[in-house]
């Protein structure tokens, strides 16, 4: 029997300190491992996401995979990924390029700062659904949109605030999770994500959603540059990540730091591969 010992870092994604902003991991591996194996790993390290990278040529393949399911893009598990290329494994690079199912996404180093350009979405108006009016609770959006996710507009941040959503009929819905957004009182505005069919009852920041929101905000707002703020339970309290984001033609810019949590080795064994695959 033959063991396989693969890296993982666990590392808090827009954040300046550890234990606050949002975990992901990260595996850098030589080739490839089977998808249910990378799904039983994500399952089994039980974050937010997990990032996969391969090196190809001067550039690394990057795929996300959540406790349940493997997604298209993901901004924090990005972050992280490149934290981990820009200063463990290509620690001479100032940038890298990650190619990914949406993609190729880069991102640059500048001092403890990390410049992120994902695809700006595409957004458009819908007549809410009832899963969507069920899960978001006694206060109703004044609009709701399509992307990748709902996004549903509130009036004020306070009502962002006060949502307590039924994770039940949010998971029912179509699509990938529920942003939830308004004015922000201390920035331009301000988000909750609700992802239960991700099995991520609520993100402290989701980098994938500001794709659509700073879109839609630029628009509204009629400035490319804002301070975004996203809400989240973490530790027992309520979690305010700040993001600075922009739209650039049809890409978005978003910037944070990265703090690195833990390091450490998975090991498996052709059993456990086989067993993965087969489970």
């Amino acid at each position: 029997m033959s063991l396989i010992s693969i890296p993982i870092f666990q590392v808090d994604a827009f954040t300046d300190r550890v234990l606050w902003g949002n975990p992901a991991a990260v595996c850098p591996l030589e080739a490839w491992l089977p998808e249910p194996v990378m799904q039983a790993i994500a399952l089994e390290n039980n974050l937010p996401e997990t990032a996969f990278i391969v090196r190809n040529g001067d550039a690394y393949d990057l795929r996300w995979f959540t406790p349940a399911t493997e997604v298209d893009l993901c901004g924090h598990a990005t972050l992280g990924a490149a934290y981990v290329v820009l200063t463990h494994l290509e620690p001479g690079w100032d940038e890298v390029t990650f190619h990914s199912a949406s993609g190729p996404l880069v991102v640059a180093r500048h001092g403890d700062m990390f410049g992120l350009t994902f695809p700006a979405l595409e957004f458009s108006p819908v007549e809410p659904p009832v899963d969507l009016l069920r899960g978001l609770g006694a206060v109703a959006p004044s609009a709701v949109y399509r992307s990748m996710d709902y996004v549903a507009v509130y009036d004020s941040e306070a009502q962002v605030r006060s949502v307590v959503p039924d994770l039940v009929a949010l998971a029912a819905l179509d699509l990938r999770g529920v942003v939830i957004t308004a004015p922000g009182a201390e920035a331009d505005f301000c988000s909750r994500f609700f992802g239960p069919k991700l099995s991520i009852p609520e993100d402290p920041i989701t980098g994938s959603a500001h794709c659509a929101l700073v879109p839609y905000w630029a628009q509204w707002l009629g400035k490319s540059r804002m301070r975004a703020h996203q809400f989240s339970p973490r530790l027992g309290r309520t979690l305010t990540i700040s993001l600075d984001c922009g739209l650039d033609g049809d890409r978005v810019a978003l910037s944070g730091a990265a703090r690195p949590y833990m390091t450490g080795t998975i090991h498996l064994s052709d059993d456990d591969l086989d067993q993965s695959r087969e489970g």
